[in-house]
């Protein structure tokens, strides 16, 4: 039976996939986003079949307009970038932990129960315990860190103290079609994948050495799926990601590989707040979901280099 879905930040990058994904399937979709980021195009074919709702998530009147009569709720909206937000510590708080609890509110006072939110494994720091689980001791090193464990307690203590369901999984390194390289603060692969096609050698921040647990954005959307119909979801905090580490120079070479370029990277300080190591023990997903994700990093590279569907 098709549901009304509010995705925040639908006309970004993830939340476009989660959106052209959920109205395939013949559900109704409602957008909320300030366009800051996102672009009304990035939702395709999909924005003439959603009711885009333009405003910022802190505004409360916005806010309760948007999750009014929705059944479950996709919260995507935020400051993600760790550079950006040692640049602009006070805008990651108000965006990502007083949007998260304006969010929050309107849906306990609209009778919303069920809310799926996107965190990160940037919580973890630079653990000792790899694969990071969920128990790991917190040890956010950035602001964007800080905000997501802030907006993860948030829904935590909705789902304990107001009968809520708020489910908030921990997202590993994603990428896929439609990540935008133009961005100041875009995301490692867009950026190297842009720079080999223009001829220029691909700048690595640090030494090249540095892990991360890239997980392909298709994935990402169906543990969001999987994450809103498990009951025993509600209240937890759970990994999205493959459990494999990758090397930054491997991906660059791997990438390069895929284009058929051969290019030296220019190697530059890293940058602060960012972790040494990622890798994602995401078992958890697992058995209260049933959803791993699928996808190894040489196809979902190639899928996102031709520019492929997500899902």
């Amino acid at each position: 039976m098709s549901q009304l879905m509010l995705v925040t930040g639908g006309a970004g990058f993830i939340g476009s996939h989660v959106v052209r994904w959920l109205i395939e399937r013949g559900q109704r979709v409602r957008v909320l986003d300030n366009l800051s980021s996102g672009r009304r195009e990035m939702l395709g074919p999909a924005l003439d079949s959603v009711e885009l709702v333009v405003g910022d998530l802190c505004d409360e009147r916005v806010v309760a307009q948007a999750v009014a009569e929705t059944d479950a709720i996709f919260h995507l909206a935020a400051m993600v970038s760790v550079a950006e937000s040692v640049e602009r510590p006070q805008a990651a708080y108000h965006t990502n932990v007083i949007g998260t609890v304006t969010l929050l509110e309107a849906a306990r006072a609209a009778g919303v129960r069920r809310i799926v939110q996107a965190s990160t494994c940037a919580v973890y720091g630079n653990t000792s315990q790899l694969p990071a689980r969920e128990d790991s001791r917190p040890d956010p090193l950035s602001p964007y860190a800080a905000t997501k464990l802030a907006a993860e307690q948030a829904g935590r203590l909705y789902t304990q103290l107001y009968g809520m369901q708020v489910t908030a999984l921990r997202f590993f390194n994603v990428y896929g079609p439609r990540q935008d390289p133009a961005s100041p603060y875009a995301a490692a692969i867009p950026r190297f994948a842009e720079a080999m096609r223009a001829g220029r050698q691909p700048t690595i921040f640090g030494d090249g050495l540095q892990t991360r647990d890239f997980v392909y954005v298709g994935d990402i959307v169906q543990a969001l799926w999987a994450a809103s119909q498990a009951p025993g979801a509600a209240g937890e905090v759970l990994n999205v990601g493959r459990g494999a580490e990758c090397s930054v120079v491997d991906l660059v070479r791997t990438i390069g590989e895929l284009l058929a370029i051969d290019v030296d990277p220019i190697f530059l300080p890293a940058r602060e707040g960012e972790v040494r190591r990622s890798q994602a023990d995401a078992s958890r997903l697992a058995e209260l979901t049933g959803f791993r994700a699928a996808t190894d990093l040489r196809t979902g590279l190639a899928l996102t280099l031709a520019g492929g569907a997500a899902v």
